[in-house]
């Protein structure tokens, strides 16, 4: 049975480019929040950004992507969600809905600096590259940081680790 695995990290550690390169080595598929949601809000973001109204259209896209993730597992072919995964909640919940589907499940930990992070995004924000999906602003990326919630030991210790 395929792999479902979870990318996870702070925003920008590297995630997008580390799931691409996963997906490649597994023969698998990239299922990543960030286009979905460029894709299917992007025109309608509000200014300013409200974060509750951002947040309920991430969940939606979220669970749309897990249907979508465990029906393309079922079928045999290896999935690498890129969902960044900012809370342990969720990360547990994910990995939970994948067990109970008889998928296994294996958490990939990213993580760079808070500098090089901060760094790559405003980058990212000036050169639009292959995976920039939308403006990450200084207050949004500082709002993103404080609500990313980092793995426990125990978390760490079930997880492939890679510094981004």
């Amino acid at each position: 049975m395929p792999l479902i695995h979870l990318v996870f990290g702070p925003q920008g550690a590297g995630k997008s480019t580390y799931a691409a390169a996963l997906a490649e080595r597994e023969r698998g598929v990239v299922l990543a929040i960030d286009p979905w949601m460029q894709g299917l809000f992007g025109p309608d973001l509000p200014r300013p950004i409200s974060l509750p109204w951002v947040m309920e259209r991430v969940g939606r896209c979220e669970a749309r992507i897990w249907q979508t993730a465990r029906d393309v597992a079922a079928r045999g072919v290896p999935v690498v969600l890129d969902l960044g995964f900012m809370r342990r909640a969720d990360r547990t919940r994910v990995a939970e809905q994948a067990r109970q589907a008889g998928l296994p499940v294996q958490a990939h930990w990213v993580s760079a600096d808070a500098a090089t992070r901060r760094a790559r995004v405003m980058a990212r924000n000036q050169t639009r590259g292959g995976t920039f999906a939308f403006e990450v602003s200084p207050a949004m990326f500082d709002a993103m940081e404080a609500r990313f919630e980092a793995p426990d030991d125990r978390e760490l210790a079930a997880a492939i680790v890679h510094q981004g």
